[in-house]
């Protein structure tokens, strides 16, 4: 096992007791995002240069976007000649690494003269208390001390510092001498910067320890989701399905199984032996292709009872895989029936029945699988590569830091939080580095992410490490779970293309008590657009792949298909080394989304009632002018109303002439930061205590009563989908009054155009003509109507909602 171990504990910061209900007049501005001033690529950026970059500054630095430190690094190559021990003839060694209180020791080698380890270690320059590098090359004994066969000493002073893009710094042999004979160590040790390409694979000072005898993996990763493919069944029919008992007709229906997804069919309407479905089952599937389709005919023999009838097991890599709507040819596989004997495991007596069954199936590469929430969605690409377009921009995400952590947990007597950060777009997911034992952790890690729709969102959360060990022992019959700090969401599209955005954004998360403010996340964000050309074009284009709208899957589909991938993806993830755990994933990506919430629905009705207040702020001031409380106004009214009585021409450039300068008029008052969590909008500050318990509940409920229990369960699942229909009603409405707001500026620049021109065109050209030809299109016969959605829908679906703002 390779480790770093800090031999002495550095003091903690104190706990942060003070919250936002300690101090109730300050609770707005705490929840405010709060623009930063940090030192970008080592130097100062000050208000007047964070806007638009031109020139050589758009692609200064692959780490422009971080504040630059220094770590002193120390590669471990390898070893030669070292002399065995004079007592068991062996020499198992490994090499330690000491730096003051710090240590690093990589993995003994067995029984080996000439070991190899080639490991890099990473001591944070800010924490350096010692003057002397020591590299300590040991032999590993069974019994009792481990043997020093030699060392190697440097003077930090006399160090080499290289900044990227510099050479490598090649490893040199240096000699050990001690009593055993000496030996040589390769080794190779400067100071860089954390774009050294060193940086991602060096087990890091302040992110790696050791508590009793555990070992854990803390560094920084970048991780894939699972390619994803949607797997359609179609069971068409089957023949010579023969009952168990030959003196009745079955009641034969066909169930489908792939790893955890079982579906099933409905049982044939007609009795017999041939019975006809043409039912299609869905699942999703994940490259590489390790479960394989089980498919089994049944008798529904009781309402407790199913025969099984004939079964197949089938490899995924047997289908075909398409990328449109095209037919794909059906085939008959012979079903296989097992006649046990005395054991259920002998299965001497294995029949094969003539049975047979008719399926189409095939892997729909045409689909974006969703494993998001679509309110939140990162990537609405389809699953084959060949269906890509180019990409149209870059987004980079400097994680700078965080500060004010709450602790998180008890070690030692005292909070403690071990914080890292992860963050998710598209298939990609990154992970920073967890730092040990502090609650304004600095990350200073910056990646980058191609875009292929302005239309979509980036998450990131905060997490408290529960795995390192130290801490309060999890629960009996319980695993230790990775703690949620907080999480932050940006829509590109609210993003001005080629502007920094350095911006505090703080943590809030719902608990059973209130919402709390658990600190804040610093971040460092450029959006880079590639081709105005295309960020304009994409705006009209179908906001999911052609296959969702020629085909499309039901609602009730569309949830159980992304619960079942958002399993297959933590399944995955959860698998790699160090882990994405379980819980991680379905934080990221809102797993809990459309459970029944009181609070969810009273924010949905505001929303909606808050839109309403326009209709009702014009009809007070339309009252106002009938009324004449403002005479100048109101002849004013009147004389408008006579010209357009006269001209009726004119009504609709008007009314476009109009948009266009309200569009103007608001561009001075356009957003200038990043939508960040709004709690008044979520109604999170004046919830009440049994809401927040009713929010907070299992489902199924955990409440004693068997009546009780399935009745509130039946309603918090209707009113969930009601929640959910109030939300979506609106998103639209918001989205419209988003044309002119310049949340989105592209898409309201578009709009401001699109308004002028109208009004030129209209004005050009007469009303009877433009009411003929609206009328005819929209009276046109089904031949000249495609299935796709137009360009206005497409334009009026990417426009952005206040649903990133909700918690």
């Amino acid at each position: 096992m390779i480790s770093i171990k800090r031999r002495q504990r550095v003091a903690p910061a104190t706990m942060h007791s003070v919250g936002p209900q300690a101090h109730p007049s300050r609770q707005d501005e705490e929840y405010n995002l709060r623009e930063t001033d940090p030192q970008l690529g080592g130097e100062r950026w000050p208000n007047a240069r964070r806007g638009w970059m031109t020139g050589g500054e758009r692609f200064s630095s692959t780490h422009d976007l971080v504040e630059q430190m220094f770590f002193l690094y120390v590669r471990v190559v390898k070893a030669k000649d070292l002399h065995r021990s004079t007592l068991t003839s062996r020499c198992d060694p490994y090499v330690e690494v000491k730096l003051g209180n710090y240590k690093g020791r990589t993995k003994h080698i067995e029984n080996k003269t000439n070991p190899e380890w080639n490991q890099v270690y990473a001591f944070s320059k800010d924490r350096i208390q010692s003057s002397v590098l020591e590299v300590i090359v040991k032999d590993k004994e069974m019994l009792g001390r481990d043997d020093c066969i030699g060392r190697v000493a440097f003077d930090l002073n006399e160090v080499p510092t290289r900044v990227p893009p510099d050479s490598p710094l090649a490893p040199q042999w240096y000699r050990i001498d001690d009593r055993r004979g000496g030996g040589d160590i390769m080794l190779a040790v400067w100071m860089g910067t954390q774009a050294d390409e060193a940086f991602s694979e060096a087990w890091h000072s302040d992110a790696a320890t050791v508590y009793g005898e555990g070992v854990f993996n803390v560094r920084s990763k970048v991780y894939l989701s699972p390619k994803l493919w949607y797997l359609r069944v179609n069971v068409i029919e089957a023949q010579d399905v023969i009952p168990s008992d030959r003196n009745r007709l079955p009641d034969v229906f066909v169930k489908a199984q792939m790893g955890n997804q079982v579906l099933k069919t409905k049982i044939c309407p007609t009795r017999t032996t041939t019975p006809i479905w043409n039912e299609d089952l869905v699942f999703v599937a994940a490259e590489p292709f390790e479960e394989k389709l089980t498919i089994t005919v049944e008798d529904r023999v009781h309402p407790s009872k199913d025969e099984v009838l004939g079964k197949i097991v089938l490899p995924l890599t047997l289908f075909e895989k398409r990328l449109d709507h095209r037919a794909v040819h059906s085939r008959w596989f012979n079903l296989e029936k097992f006649g046990f004997g005395m054991m259920e495991a002998d299965r001497r007596n294995e029949l094969k029945f003539s049975s047979r069954i008719h399926l189409r199936i095939c892997l729909e590469g045409g689909y974006h699988v969703l494993d998001e929430s679509t309110l939140y969605s990162s990537d609405q690409r389809p699953t084959a590569r060949q269906l890509w377009k180019q990409p149209i921009g870059v987004l980079e995400v400097g994680i700078l830091g965080a500060q004010g952590l709450l602790p998180m947990k008890m070690r030692d007597g005292h909070g403690s939080t071990d914080a890292y950060c992860v963050a998710k777009y598209g298939q990609k997911w990154v992970r920073t580095r967890t730092i040990l034992d502090t609650h304004s952790p600095k990350w200073n890690e910056q990646y980058t992410w191609e875009v292929y729709d302005p239309c979509s969102v980036i998450t990131l959360g905060v997490f408290d490490n529960c795995h390192l060990g130290g801490g309060e022992k999890a629960t009996a019959g319980t695993a230790a779970r990775d703690s949620r700090i907080g999480k932050v969401r940006i829509r590109l599209s609210t993003l001005e293309a080629h502007r920094i955005y350095t911006h505090s954004y703080p943590l809030l998360v719902l608990h059973p008590h209130g919402v709390k403010k658990m600190g804040e996340l610093q971040l460092a964000v450029r959006f880079t657009s590639l081709s105005l050309a295309n960020m304009v074009y994409i705006y009209g284009q179908p906001l999911l792949p052609k296959m969702h709208y020629l085909r499309p899957f039901t609602v009730n589909q569309i949830e159980s298909l992304r619960y079942q991938a958002m399993n297959i993806v933590a399944g995955r993830l959860g698998r790699a080394e160090p882990p994405l755990r379980k819980e991680v994933v379905e934080y990221m990506l809102d797993v809990d989304s459309n459970m029944w919430s009181m609070r969810r629905s009273k924010a949905n009705f505001f929303r909606i009632m808050s839109l309403f207040s326009g209709i009702i702020t014009m009809g007070q001031w339309f009252s106002q002018v009938c009324h004449w409380k403002n005479p100048i106004t109101s002849v004013l009214v009147h004389i408008l109303f006579l010209i357009l009585i006269c001209y009726p021409e004119l009504m609709l450039p008007t009314l476009f002439l109009y948009m266009f300068l309200i569009g103007l008029w608001n561009y001075r008052f356009r957003p200038r930061n990043p939508p960040h969590m709004d709690t008044k909008l979520s109604w999170a500050e004046a919830v009440h205590p049994d809401e927040l318990d009713e929010e907070f509940d299992t489902f199924p409920t955990s409440r004693p009563h068997d009546v009780v229990r399935m009745r509130y369960d039946k309603l918090r699942s209707v009113a969930g989908r009601i929640q959910t229909v109030v939300g979506d009603i609106a998103t639209q409405g918001e989205r419209f009054h988003s044309l002119l707001s310049w949340r989105d500026t592209r898409a309201t620049s578009l709009f401001v155009v699109f308004s002028l021109c109208s009004a030129v065109v209209l004005y050009a050209t007469p009303p009877k003509v433009v009411a003929m030809v609206t009328g005819l299109y929209y009276l046109r016969h089904p031949k000249f109507r495609s299935k796709l959605p137009s360009v206005p829908s497409n334009f009026f679906k990417r426009l952005p909602a206040r649903t990133d703002s909700m918690l």
